[in-house]
């Protein structure tokens, strides 16, 4: 039987880092990581304060949604995150926030398009909407499913919040961060009503080339 402990303690770590920066508050989000090797991952418990987390809050989890360790309820979305470590063998990191810049982007339905080489290079050929759908729910978890596969690492959800991937824990974090400034940078252009341009197409098609690159080597590793 395989250890967990050392994905308990990444995700306690990332979740008190991301509260620290603000991005997570009181309850609100969840974040997982794969059990690599095995088809099962580490998922933050259910409505549950995140200055209070420990590691033996965190749930351990198959990808049929059997609970394998852990006395607490998992997140009501732990079937989006098994949802796409199925889809996407690329993924160990997810992270689901409620981040107010790109949540806003969720209220007026609006894509992030190819503004920046970096956001390309991480992020993907754009950051896409994926339509709204109860939280919780096999709707929800129909909808991830089936929007993953362009190989993107971020997403808006739909009056909801954000879902960010990560070949690793520490470049979860990163793509987060990196959508919230690409987010708030966009809802700053738009005020502006001024025409917003986007970087040259062989450009994104390069980065993304080097996105693609990346995601076949991390896809190995689990």
């Amino acid at each position: 039987m395989p250890t967990y402990q050392i994905h308990k303690q990444e995700i306690v770590s990332i979740c008190h880092t991301l509260l620290e920066r603000g991005y997570l508050k009181a309850t609100e989000g969840n974040i997982s990581a794969r059990i690599s090797g095995h088809h099962s991952f580490a998922v933050t418990p259910s409505n549950y304060d995140y200055a209070k987390m420990q590691v033996d809050d965190i749930c351990i989890l198959d990808f049929d949604m059997h609970q394998i360790e852990g006395e607490m309820k998992p997140s009501i979305e732990s079937g989006m995150h098994a949802a796409v470590y199925q889809t996407r063998a690329d993924v160990y990191c997810i992270i689901h926030t409620h981040q107010p810049y790109a949540s806003a982007l969720a209220l007026i339905n609006m894509p992030i398009p190819a503004l920046f080489d970096e956001q390309v290079r991480y992020l993907g050929r754009s950051v896409d909407i994926i339509s709204y759908a109860p939280s919780g729910t096999g709707f929800l978890k129909n909808a991830v499913k089936a929007n993953v596969k362009n190989n993107n690492n971020a997403f808006i959800l739909q009056n909801h919040g954000v879902l960010v991937f990560g070949g690793t824990m520490e470049q979860a974090v990163h793509n987060m961060a990196l959508l919230e400034k690409c987010a708030l940078t966009y809802l700053l252009a738009i005020m502006t009503e001024k025409k917003i341009s986007k970087i040259p197409l062989p450009i994104r098609e390069i980065a993304f080339a080097k996105l693609r690159a990346d995601e076949k080597k991390f896809a190995e590793l689990n």
